[in-house]
């Protein structure tokens, strides 16, 4: 029977050993309300410094690695193919979403041993997840309303900071214009 993903937007095992030369597929099960939205597998220790390995919009096979979304199951799964010591690493299941990407850490061990082992070493909550997600800037496919937002953010902000220069300058040329037409009228009143 196929696990639920109730109150969990994305699952995945937190360590995959498997062994050298093998391949190893990991399996990141999702809510289906995200079954349209691209998925993205990648590497690197922290999630905002990930390099993007395979995604399912525009590679689903690159190198030794591929990707395949179950849409009517929830589930995407990464194959690693000849896997190997460089291919051991901390890697991210990802759900490209509006705003923030939702993302599960996987850390891939390589095991001399032979069979690979699945560790899920905690529940995953909601609150988990939410805390742990947060947008990625540094992905190839950079979330363009984020973008945005600052683009406009800065604009404003110029905006502000020019409009009260302006006014700056009004109020100053005023109180210059009024002392000069002070003077004048003084010294019309000596002469």
């Amino acid at each position: 029977m196929k696990d639920t993903v109730d109150s969990v937007q994305l699952s995945a095992p937190e360590v995959v050993t498997a062994s050298s030369g093998g391949s190893v597929t990991v399996s990141c099960q999702y809510d289906l309300t995200f079954r349209e939205n691209t998925k993205y597998w990648c590497k690197g220790a922290v999630y905002d410094f990930c390099v993007i390995v395979v995604t399912t919009s525009k590679n689903p096979i690159r190198d030794r690695s591929s990707i395949a979304d179950d849409k009517e199951e929830g589930v995407f799964s990464v194959t690693v193919e000849s896997f190997g010591k460089s291919d051991e690493g901390m890697y991210w299941c990802v759900i490209s979403t509006p705003g923030r990407n939702i993302h599960k850490a996987v850390r891939l061990l390589v095991s001399h041993t032979g069979m690979p082992q699945l560790t899920q070493l905690k529940s995953n909550t909601t609150a988990d997840i939410a805390a742990s997600s947060y947008y990625c800037f540094n992905t190839r496919e950079t979330n363009w309303w984020a973008t945005l937002r600052w683009i406009l953010f800065i604009l404003m902000l110029c905006c502000l900071v020019s409009t009260h220069i302006t006014v700056w300058r009004i109020k100053a040329a005023k109180k210059i214009s009024q002392q000069q037409q002070f003077q004048n009228q003084t010294s019309n009143v000596y002469q």
